[in-house]
């Protein structure tokens, strides 16, 4: 099959700026096989079936360096607080649902996923029930089995049932699409001994590790001062911090930094790491993580919705960090758009960092796609258009847009596009997204029978009711 458009944008050195003008791309089975000019492919292949998508961006499909499918039922549910305030008003909700929802919610979050483009996703999870949803649409992923623990006698059994359940999946076989890991509940609510045997185990198992680390002052300030509000958690009013039913774990004051307390636990040691946010990182912090082959995913949308801060993208880069970009959870940013991550992040950065190392729209289209790979270990395959890859293509359209015709095809994309400007999305060479096909631009679920699902969860007669 040879896919054809306007712009074909490898994001490979000597093609990121211009990308190919009326290109094309060759898929044989699940790779890419060839790549050039339409014109070019097109002869030397004769026999192949042609899908031209016309005013349209063949990229790299994206990569989600950071979600949580589970909770999309919950976007919405609280939009105007402080990210404290969300927390504790989200986990009460979270307690409201049961194993149906938390399936319903995962199997939609990753429909809206793919339908944006997105064709690998680093996802955590407590339950697994992600893990069925990328299974049955056929979506790329590394899985994060999240564990944690209150208190020293929870460390052994909760460690024990994280270890079945990836040992569980892994049994399954996912003919190459998914990989698992292990993920530390955030350091506000877990017990320190347990990221220690976090980075045990998976040292032991040769397995990745996810860390949500440094991201907000009131973490920050329980790690090195030992008070937070997060040790006022209550049922009722989210606003109202003046009790607790969440005890965070006695932690004495450390006077050091969240990534210098993950790393007096060896999590930094593990030789694959992903840190989420580091939004409250010094220089010191930097260079160690830089040290330690560290990757980050920074989930900019979300961090500024709840008022955690910016990271600093510019300086991680530069000390030879490399970044990717999460959309985190819907339940806090709203959707699962990369192009609206991409364009955020490139605004913020630039509002924050001035011309000090000013991003452009290639460069974040690159961190958007391979460096997002790169951060978990998956740039050998994909995140790039490149013969010998494997075939995840995501066709954008801009026939709308205002920039099109233009000689600057990536820009075009990130500053006037958006996830329903996304008409095509391949992952292993088949089509698991076709927006032109009104009769099944699903094939593998029913999406009108989880909007019906998703929407009841959610009903004023319901469970999730907005107080």
């Amino acid at each position: 099959m040879i896919l054809t458009a306007h712009y074909v944008l490898p994001v490979t050195e000597d093609l990121l700026v211009n990308g190919i003008v009326h290109g094309a791309v060759l898929v044989s089975g699940n790779k890419i096989a060839d790549m050039g000019t339409a014109a070019e492919v097109c002869s030397r292949h004769p026999e192949e079936q042609v899908v031209d998508f016309g005013e349209a961006a063949l990229v790299p499909g994206f990569v989600d360096c950071h979600t949580n499918l589970e909770t999309s039922i919950l976007r919405g549910i609280t939009n105007d607080a402080s990210y404290v305030s969300w927390r504790a008003y989200l986990m009460r909700k979270e307690r409201l649902l049961d194993e149906r929802d938390w399936r319903d919610s995962a199997l939609m979050g990753a429909y809206e996923a793919v339908r944006s483009g997105i064709t690998t996703v680093a996802d955590v999870t407590r339950r697994g029930y992600s893990v069925e949803a990328l299974r049955r649409l056929g979506m790329r992923g590394v899985v994060y089995r999240e564990v944690g623990a209150r208190t020293r006698e929870q460390i052994t059994t909760n460690m024990e049932r994280a270890a079945d359940d990836i040992e569980s999946w892994q049994a399954q076989g996912e003919g190459g699409l998914l990989s698992y890991g292990i993920a530390s509940e955030s350091v506000y609510t877990c017990h320190p001994e347990m990221l220690g045997e976090v980075s045990r185990y998976a040292t032991q198992r040769g397995l990745p590790v996810c860390v949500d680390v440094a991201g907000s002052i009131e973490e920050y300030n329980f790690i090195k001062y030992g008070h937070t509000p997060f040790a006022s958690f209550i049922e009722g009013d989210p606003t109202d911090l003046s009790a607790t039913d969440m005890q965070s774990p006695a932690i004495l004051p450390t006077d050091c930094s969240p990534v210098q307390y993950v790393q007096m636990w060896n999590i930094l040691d593990v030789p694959d790491v992903l840190a989420v946010n580091c939004v409250k990182v010094d220089d010191a912090d930097i260079a160690s993580l830089a040290e330690r082959g560290v990757s980050v995913a920074v989930c900019s949308r979300a961090n500024a919705k709840l008022g955690m801060g910016v990271a600093p993208v510019i300086a991680m880069r530069k000390a030879g960090i490399t970044v990717g970009l999460g959309t985190s959870t819907s339940a806090a940013c709203d959707s699962l758009d990369p192009i609206d991550e991409m364009r955020f992040t490139l605004l913020v950065q630039r509002a924050v960092g001035g011309r000090d190392g000013f991003i452009t729209s290639p460069d974040m289209m690159r961190m958007g796609t391979l460096e997002s790979a790169r951060a978990l270990g998956l740039d050998d395959r994909i995140g790039s258009l490149e013969v010998g890859k494997l075939a995840d293509i995501v066709a954008v359209d801009l026939s709308h847009s205002s920039q099109v015709p233009t000689h600057f095809p990536n820009s075009a994309v990130i500053h006037t596009s958006d996830r329903d400007d996304v008409i095509m999305t391949m992952i292993d060479g088949k089509v698991v997204y076709d927006a032109r096909d009104e009769i099944a631009q699903m094939r593998t679920i029913d999406v009108r029978e989880i909007s019906r699902a998703v929407d009841d969860i959610r009903s004023a007669r319901t469970k999730l009711r907005v107080r």
